[in-house]
């Protein structure tokens, strides 16, 4: 996906009596000085509704800018499809295009364009990031961006906000998803000193969480909790039902579940995250990096409630008003 705006033309003249000169042309400027034109490559590290919903935001906050300040934006949207491979071919190929910054969407297509530019001088502006420092996505020049760290404790304590009298906790989450590890370690924590039984379920590809789903419902845990996980979200639709017909309430990290048919989540505006996102890597590729902090923690606060589930599951989520601003939504694929 592209955008191009209207471009201004640098204009240079040649001196000297020499028939052709050796002087490289300037590069195009707008009134302030600054290029007028800047090339930005946004990558997701899988498409679905979260990582759209991000992607969606930065590319209509980078028009915004581009109208705003007088400037050209082109810039691409990309799939890793999570895979490794496709990610580090996107990287190599960004590089060798010298873009002026590189947007990458959650922790594996972070931590692929840091390693794939280190030396270039070539701006990392990552995107919903849960865990920075776990990512090693901290301390490193020319990198910055946003994190949806999520507020575990909040989210445990709306689980038991609603059903007080939980014995057994489900755990369900991917272990090749660097922004599982410390919301989870966080809940295992949370449970134990609370004395409620768990049980973990992992899962790296969508038949292996479909198991998971299963091993689960079998194990009759009253109650679900993923933080933001990019595998198990891809799966959602299909394992929101499984835990609705188990008249389990699955309790999540990204409002992208609840929209496709998991209870509830307490997080972060993914739009807002997006647009800061947007703004953060605008001023890195005009200003540097430079005064930049390694990363910015968006404010949560946003309780979404899929109403169609919780009357499926007979739960009354006013509860929750207590927690933050409750936001209705019902399941929509996307």
């Amino acid at each position: 996906m592209k955008k191009v705006l209207k471009v201004f033309v640098a204009l240079f003249l040649v001196f000297g009596l020499v028939a052709c000169s050796n002087e490289a042309p300037k590069e195009e400027t707008n009134s302030a000085g600054d290029k007028a034109e800047y090339t930005v490559a946004i990558i997701k590290q899988l498409d679905h509704a979260s990582l759209d919903e991000i992607a969606n935001a930065i590319a209509a906050q980078l028009d915004a800018l581009a109208s705003d300040k007088g400037v050209t934006i082109n810039y691409t949207i990309d799939s890793g499809n999570n895979d490794p491979t496709t990610l580090q071919q996107y990287a190599a190929n960004y590089v060798a295009d010298k873009v002026d910054c590189i947007i990458p969407i959650a922790t594996l297509a972070a931590q692929t364009m840091v390693a794939a530019t280190e030396g270039t001088g070539i701006p990392v502006i990552y995107a919903a990031i849960s865990d920075p420092e776990g990512a090693e996505l901290t301390g490193l020049e020319n990198v910055s961006g946003t994190s949806d760290a999520l507020n575990t404790t909040q989210i445990m304590d709306m689980m038991f906000a609603q059903n007080s009298d939980i014995k057994k906790v489900g755990l369900l989450y991917s272990q090749s998803e660097a922004n599982s590890q410390k919301p989870i370690a966080e809940a295992k924590a949370y449970l134990d000193e609370k004395g409620v039984e768990y049980i973990e379920a992992t899962g790296n590809t969508d038949s292996e969480v479909a198991q998971a789903v299963s091993s689960l419902i079998a194990s009759n845990v009253e109650a679900v909790f993923t933080p933001t996980d990019n595998v198990v979200m891809a799966t959602e639709i299909t394992t929101a039902e499984q835990f609705i017909t188990a008249g389990i309430a699955h309790y999540t990290g990204a409002d992208s579940f609840v929209r496709n048919g998991g209870y509830v989540t307490c997080g972060v505006n993914y739009t807002d995250l997006g647009t800061k996102t947007a703004d953060l890597a605008y001023e890195a590729v005009v200003s540097g990096t430079g005064n930049l902090e390694d990363y910015y923690v968006m404010d949560g606060g946003i309780i979404t409630v899929n109403t169609e589930t919780a009357e499926a599951l007979g739960l009354d989520y006013t509860i929750f008003s207590e927690f933050g601003e409750i936001v209705e939504v019902q399941t929509t694929e996307e």
